[in-house]
């Protein structure tokens, strides 16, 4: 698998898919765990509309074996690069009746430990027990996100829309967007499939009107030492 062409992608454009990284028995067995789990955890959300599970590796942590096949190795050592470890991981299933609505958006916060007073990290939140931070924009340039998919994915059950090259504007507010210049691409992703993709790509979904799921686990990656007063919630050095 040559992946030159992928981390070039991702550079000029902020985001990139790469079929067949799971096969179907990899996609079964990571189903399996997924539906033999306890639900009733506090970092677990459930509704009508959505089922998340947030800091999902440590929640489920016999799925993490399944999930780093020598696919998604190699796509870290060598789209990503050797420093880079797990800061963030969620898992998401949009059920069949979902009619849930993602505006676009920039992913501008990171997961750490507590809150803390830092110098440049600002606009605190708190969900479930997990505390949410915007780093400086250096931090948040160096994260890349990978998307792995369970499910078959296109417009009509919620594939993510993006804007390409929006990564590479900055804090780039969805209010200001011009599309007299900017274009939307839809990220059509095969089941067994992923999607890479910078947290500073504006990014949205559509509701789902097919009646079928998407499950998505969601997982960032980072290179970047915190400040000494604050950790990674979820740092984890993957075993290349």
């Amino acid at each position: 698998m040559n992946l030159q062409h992928y981390k070039q992608d991702i550079a000029d454009n902020g985001f990139s898919v790469i079929s067949n990284i799971f096969s179907e028995e990899e996609i079964e067995r990571i189903s399996e765990v997924m539906n033999t789990m306890d639900t009733s955890k506090e970092t677990f959300r459930k509704s009508e509309d959505l089922f998340a599970i947030r800091q999902f590796l440590k929640e489920i942590p016999e799925v993490k074996d399944l999930i780093f096949n020598e696919n998604i190795k190699k796509i870290i050592k060598e789209v990503f690069g050797d420093q880079y470890f797990v800061v963030k991981s969620i898992y998401f299933d949009k059920p069949e009746k979902s009619n849930w609505y993602v505006a676009y958006h920039q992913d501008l916060t990171i997961s750490v430990d507590k809150k803390t007073e830092s110098p440049d990290f600002g606009s605190w939140t708190t969900k479930q027990n997990q505390f949410a931070v915007q780093p400086p924009l250096d931090i948040l340039e160096n994260i890349y996100t990978i998307r792995i998919h369970l499910d078959d994915t296109d417009e009509q059950n919620g594939a993510l829309k993006v804007i390409p090259a929006s990564h590479a504007k900055g804090i780039y507010r969805p209010e200001t967007i011009d599309w007299n210049v900017e274009t939307e691409h839809i990220c059509k992703v095969n089941k067994g499939g992923v999607m890479i993709m910078k947290p500073l790509t504006l990014h949205g979904s559509n509701r789902t009107t097919n009646g079928k799921k998407r499950r998505v686990i969601h997982i960032e990656f980072s290179d970047a030492e915190l400040p000494k007063e604050l950790k990674w919630s979820e740092k984890e050095i993957c075993s290349l």
